[in-house]
């Protein structure tokens, strides 16, 4: 059995304080396997880990506007989470559970239980294996709908990804820049022809916590086995308080240096 840890919402530093924690607390035998579902209020800007933020971000346009910026501890290129039109996964486990020995293994056992979930809803998804320039993703008509990275520190797995709901690219690259043009209809146009959610796919009134379940019941599928609805532990709940302040720094977010090697060991 695994640990489920049912949908929240928290802003962006809480959120990759907690998935840290999650990590840290399996990695010590602190805790299970666990799933863990969530969404970010306000919404934010996450970039991966080796990314330059001034090469990825609007950075004055997410201040104007109230959205976060964070610097996430796994790898994969900047995402933008909308408050209401993403619903987020995070799995920690170990290789050797989902029997799983190499980064795509790895990615394709965890991302099948979200091509598991589209397919009950009816929609039939594929996983992609990605490239030297993109983490692995799942598509739907050859249009991406869900997006992932990892970290990984020994046998151990955190992997965290989205699943859009809705979509706003006009919205989503006032925040986001873009390679390819500075012109905001010609990169809504281009994005047009990459990206998709489930609304678009579907058409139907479908709502997040529909959504939810459906992914509880795919990840159970891809993983064999059941889940059981607990919260965070208090070492985890004392890690991630402490994490938050490290997730929110300028000397994390502009460089990506930082020690938590006393903060573990504090706890």
């Amino acid at each position: 059995m695994w640990r489920l840890i049912p949908v929240s919402i928290n802003n962006a530093y809480v959120n990759m304080a907690i998935d840290e924690a999650i990590l840290t607390a399996r990695m010590k035998g602190k805790a299970p396997n666990t799933l863990r579902l969530y969404m970010w209020n306000p919404s934010a800007v996450s970039i991966g880990y080796f990314q330059n933020i001034n090469l990825e971000v609007n950075v004055d346009a997410c201040h104007t506007c109230g959205v976060d910026i964070v610097r996430r501890s796994s790898g994969g290129g900047a995402v933008y989470h909308d408050s209401t039109g993403e619903l987020t996964y995070s799995v920690v486990t170990d290789k050797q559970s989902i029997r799983a020995d190499n980064v795509i293994s790895t990615y394709q056992k965890i991302c099948s239980g979200i091509v598991y979930a589209l397919e009950i809803l009816g929609v039939k998804a594929d996983f992609n294996p990605g490239n030297i320039r993109e983490c692995p993703n799942i598509t739907v008509n050859g249009l991406k709908i869900s997006g992932n990275a990892q970290l990984i520190r020994g046998p151990y797995i955190l992997q965290h990804g989205t699943i859009l709901y809705d979509l706003d690219l006009r919205k989503m690259f006032t925040y986001l820049k873009a390679p390819w043009s500075n012109r905001i209809d010609d990169i809504v146009e281009i994005a047009s022809k990459k990206l998709t959610c489930i609304k678009q796919v579907l058409n139907t009134k479908l709502n997040i916590n529909d959504v939810a379940e459906t992914l509880i019941e795919g990840f159970e599928k891809a993983f064999k086995t059941e889940f059981v609805e607990s919260s965070l532990t208090d070492f985890e709940l004392k890690l991630a308080s402490r994490l938050v302040d490290k997730y929110r720094s300028e000397s994390w977010l502009y460089h990506g240096v930082y020690s938590t090697n006393n903060l573990n060991k504090e706890i």
